[in-house]
């Protein structure tokens, strides 16, 4: 039996994207749960293929695609930004090979189960994890079992995962792509790992959605696991540079303490990016210094607002201090910073979001990622937009990050463009952006600077204010 994996990002970066130096890592990285999923099917003997549709020109490739691989089973990783590419993929799926059986994953199908249930060209709906439910599948299916549409995954024993196929992938494109090389230095060969699955905090905007996927606690590969693996990596690819892709990598005091400890006594000296909180950098600084002793250059973290109102509102479980202490000190061991903000809050003031502006300006992060708030299935933000009829998101499309799509009703969304293009405090910067977006020359004017250093932060900024949805239009 043959399956066909469909990774369909082309929601954030379009066809004929794959690899492009304009978009940098989204359009080149691998994801990491069809790679697993594709590593426990083979190894319970299924033939598996993927389907990139970044590689794609268009349609009519993805059909000639399918016409020549003919798979029995065409299998699609869904988030709600991606609903639509998806359900394309399975109607054309459903045209081209009247026999085919279709089966979806993924958050989106996780969170708003009952909505992919009533499409008529899906199948089956995977709920949760997929590793082992997603192979017990398709042996009753190959057998000629009956199966329910709705398949509750079972969450597998992460250490007994066979190690992800990176090479599902066309995997030669992350390993020349490093994750913001112009900011973090980092060097090719680059290359991505993930530890564990879950969180146990409770932002409003993201649980309850990942305890749906994931369980309600934090599971982690042990640490010896991921030695493993990471020894494979280093002796096949030889990288230099990594990414631990977790939530949080830090959740757990003593496996990060016991990882950077294991990292450094097998003689890697690579540096690495994770994903840290305010609070435990504050909390557990003398962790922080054993990661940035082992190699730790970078952490994203989430700073959100620079209101404690508002941080309340989100269920951040951080302060406005706490933010400005964590800063302090990742600077005082060298770790430059990933800085994440959010704007658009349900309830949040314009002076609330100037609060925001100036926390930025005072923390001066290597890197700035600026959001407008996005109420995603399955989040009690959600819930709590739906139920006061708050939200303007009325296509998959606009489930985005982008900041020229409004989301929210009663948010002066003007004023935050210009707070935000005030957060970049760089006149210049704000000059050619509002020239370029006036003009329609964003995305052109990304591929042409691109590959020159002097203009790359130049094109780090202009990628936060595109607005990645605009290639649906390629898509019809």
């Amino acid at each position: 039996m043959n399956i066909c994996l469909i990774f369909p990002s082309i929601s954030e970066v379009g066809f004929n994207s794959f690899g492009n130096a304009a978009f940098g890592f989204p359009a080149s990285h691998i994801h990491h749960g069809l790679c697993s999923l594709s590593a426990s099917l083979k190894r319970s003997g299924f033939e598996v293929e993927l389907i990139d549709m970044r590689k794609l020109r268009n349609w009519s490739h993805f059909e000639r695609e399918l016409r020549s691989r003919k798979p029995d089973i065409v299998a699609a990783t869904v988030m709600s930004l991606d609903c639509d590419t998806v359900m394309r993929c399975l109607s054309i799926s459903k045209r081209v090979l009247p026999y085919v059986v279709t089966v979806v994953g993924g958050v989106h199908p996780t969170v708003s189960t009952e909505e992919l249930q009533k499409e008529r060209d899906v199948d089956h709906v995977v709920v949760g994890e997929g590793e082992i439910s997603l192979g017990r599948l398709l042996a009753d299916l190959k057998d000629g079992k009956p199966v329910e549409q709705v398949i509750v995954g079972e969450p597998p024993d992460l250490d007994e995962l066979p190690f992800i196929d990176r090479e599902l992938f066309d995997y030669e494109a992350e390993l020349r792509t490093p994750f913001l090389p112009e900011v973090f230095e980092f060097e090719p060969p680059f290359v991505t790992i993930i530890a564990g699955r879950g969180c146990r905090y409770n932002c409003s905007f993201c649980q309850p959605a990942e305890r749906k996927l994931f369980g309600r606690h934090l599971r982690q590969r042990s640490v010896e696991n991921v030695m493993s693996e990471l020894l494979q990596l280093r002796e096949k690819y030889h990288f230099n540079s990594l990414m631990i892709h977790d939530d949080t990598m830090t959740q757990d005091k003593h496996w990060a303490q016991e990882f950077a400890q294991q990292y450094k006594a097998l003689g890697f000296t690579q540096p690495f990016f994770a994903q840290s909180r305010a609070d435990f950098i504050c909390n557990e600084e003398e962790t922080i210094r054993t990661l940035s002793e082992a190699g730790l250059r970078g952490l994203s973290i989430g700073f959100e607002s620079g209101s404690d109102r508002v941080l309340r509102f989100l269920r951040k479980g951080v302060s406005v201090e706490q933010n400005y202490r964590a800063a302090e000190i990742c600077r005082r061991y060298r770790i430059r910073i990933f800085a994440n903000y959010m704007f658009g809050v349900p309830t949040e003031t314009n002076a609330e979001a100037y609060q925001t502006v100036q926390m930025i300006k005072k923390i001066n992060p290597e890197r700035r990622s600026y959001s407008f708030f996005t109420p995603l299935p399955g989040s009690d933000l959600y819930e709590y937009c739906r139920e006061r009829d708050l939200s303007l998101v009325d296509t998959y499309a606009k489930y985005n990050r982008s900041l020229f799509v409004p989301k929210i009703k009663g948010v002066d969304y003007v004023y935050l463009r210009r707070a935000v293009e005030d957060a970049l405090d760089l006149p210049w910067h704000k000059k050619i952006l509002r020239y370029l977006r006036r003009n329609s020359l964003i995305n052109r004017s990304m591929r042409l600077l691109a590959p020159y250093r002097p203009f790359q932060m130049v094109v780090l900024e202009l990628r936060h204010f595109m607005y990645r949805g605009q290639h649906l239009e390629q898509q019809q």
